[in-house]
């Protein structure tokens, strides 16, 4: 496949992200929902947990598995995610290349108006809802990758420009190549909507007793029909996920917070340290403290202030 960017904004993005992501990790942008990754060397087998969002790699190279698909985002392919989805990834980076990418959070009240305004456009048509895509990235997602990067260099220009980009890169991802599966995924329409009611409500309330016969009966569907339609957007199970949700964000506190197993275990719902060490171990591959000593550079989070005392001139 020929690379349709040329070379100068591709170099460009880089560039600006060596200074905006000087850590492993996750970086806090200047922009609240705007986060960079770096990672300096290959991950293999992942256990993730992506909120809805936009995933733009501009070095190295990332794979997606959920189910029997496999996603692909590098700097030809960028990775969108309309629901909050676990699922595996592998990441290719080096020292010498690493892996370097923005993330942007889902603003659902501004992609809703924008899904407004183009379902009252012509030419707009809707398609069957999709939770998540890779797609291509064209030169136009491209250049508004690089302004925001540049805006994001700035304390003010990440005041008043960004915003604005952020808006234009979600208008880009609607209209793109996937853009109709997406935008009838975020218009929440039909048995999808239904169920991303139920994700946001798992992710939100994850640490309180969840019930899948409740949870079915708040999105108005009988049990049955909702673990039918809940595996067709998750691949898996509503129990499974909830599971999952839990260990995911416990793994994060305790990398985070530096909480221990069992403190960790119980803010997110366990009863048994035991058995949270057990089923952690069981989706991990590892116990929580080698997982979490493992793990705990390639998703540390680190301040917004690193990448803006980089970005300024000294």
């Amino acid at each position: 496949m020929t690379n349709s960017l040329t070379p100068l904004p591709h170099a460009r993005m880089v560039e600006r992200l060596y200074q905006l992501a000087p850590g492993e990790g996750y970086t806090e942008s200047l922009l609240e929902g705007v986060r960079f990754m770096r990672s300096n060397r290959p991950l293999r087998h992942t256990p993730v947990l992506y909120e809805p969002s936009i995933v733009i790699v501009c070095q190295g190279r990332k794979w997606g598995f959920l189910g029997d698909e496999v996603y692909r985002y590098d700097p030809l392919h960028y990775l969108v995610l309309s629901v909050p989805l676990p699922f595996t990834s592998e990441t290719e980076a080096s020292p010498e290349e690493p892996l370097l990418a923005i993330a942007i959070r889902l603003d659902m009240a501004m992609v809703a108006d924008l899904v407004l305004r183009l379902e009252q456009s012509e030419g707009h048509a809707l398609a069957a809802p999709s939770g998540i895509v890779s797609t291509p990235l064209g030169e136009p997602m491209a250049n508004a990758t690089l302004r925001l990067l540049e805006a994001l260099s700035s304390p003010l220009e990440a005041q008043i420009l960004a915003p604005n980009i952020v808006r234009e890169i979600y208008y880009r991802v609607l209209v793109g190549e996937q853009g109709g599966s997406l935008r009838s995924a975020l218009a929440r329409q039909g048995q999808f909507g239904r169920i991303a009611k139920a994700l946001n409500r798992i992710h939100a309330d994850y640490a309180e007793p969840l019930e899948v016969g409740r949870l079915a009966n708040d999105v108005g569907m009988s049990t049955p029909v909702f673990h039918v339609h809940f595996k067709a957007v998750t691949r898996t199970s509503p129990l499974q996920y909830i599971k999952s949700t839990r260990l995911h964000h416990a793994r994060l506190m305790m990398i985070r917070d530096s909480l221990t197993a069992a403190g960790a275990a119980a803010r997110v719902g366990y009863e048994s340290p035991s058995q949270f060490s057990r089923e952690f171990k069981r989706f991990f591959g590892r116990p929580p403290g080698e997982e979490v000593r493992e793990m705990r550079a390639s998703l540390a989070l680190l301040p917004s202030s690193r990448a803006m005392n980089l970005a300024q001139p000294h």
